[in-house]
């Protein structure tokens, strides 16, 4: 048991193990849809309270809320690992599903999103995953990638530690 221990900790304490959290920014419909679906919910159970019919409304808009609160929190976690990146998107903290996952062989190039470098690279037609927050002040990098004769470009958040893996792991390909 102690021996399983230790290789957790030595996984965790691994320069090339990064793991970040990153909240995107609630969209600016936000508010007046949560605040919708409320008075939508209150009015449901108001009718339930009459009719059977109202019943069966408040169970609809009870799972419409649900949902809807559900999709609107919105995280994405980075898991940089062996020199391969991961994403996963977490919704309203408690369902998650993996939604993006590259080896490092496939990345051509990191670098911040407005970089000059990335001119190069950008082609036409090319597919833009955004993994990022959203917000104006955040330091976004962009990842080039090729998967068979798709090319991608990743928005991503990455933190200095995470950077600091990357630089190691592939140092030639990391763009300041």
């Amino acid at each position: 048991c102690n021996m399983q221990n230790d290789k957790r900790r030595d996984i965790m304490n691994d320069d090339n193990y990064v793991e970040w959290l990153v909240k995107r920014k609630d969209p600016a419909y936000a508010v007046p849809v949560k605040i919708l679906m409320i008075v939508v919910c209150i009015f449901s159970v108001l009718s339930a309270l009459q009719t059977v019919f109202g019943v069966i409304v408040m169970t609809i808009a009870g799972v419409a809320t649900y949902f809807v609160f559900l999709n609107l929190s919105v995280e994405f976690e980075y898991l940089f690992a062996e020199g391969g990146l991961s994403v996963d998107r977490i919704l309203g903290k408690a369902k998650r599903k993996k939604i993006f996952d590259c080896e490092k062989d496939d990345i051509q190039i990191v670098a911040p999103a407005d970089s000059f470098v990335l001119k190069d690279y950008e082609k036409q037609g090319m597919k833009v995953k955004d993994f990022s927050s959203g917000k104006r002040e955040a330091k976004v990098y962009a990842l080039i990638y090729q998967k068979g004769p798709d090319h991608f470009k990743v928005l991503i958040e990455p933190n200095e530690r995470m950077i600091g893996a990357m630089r190691r792991t592939f140092p030639r390909k990391l763009v300041m």
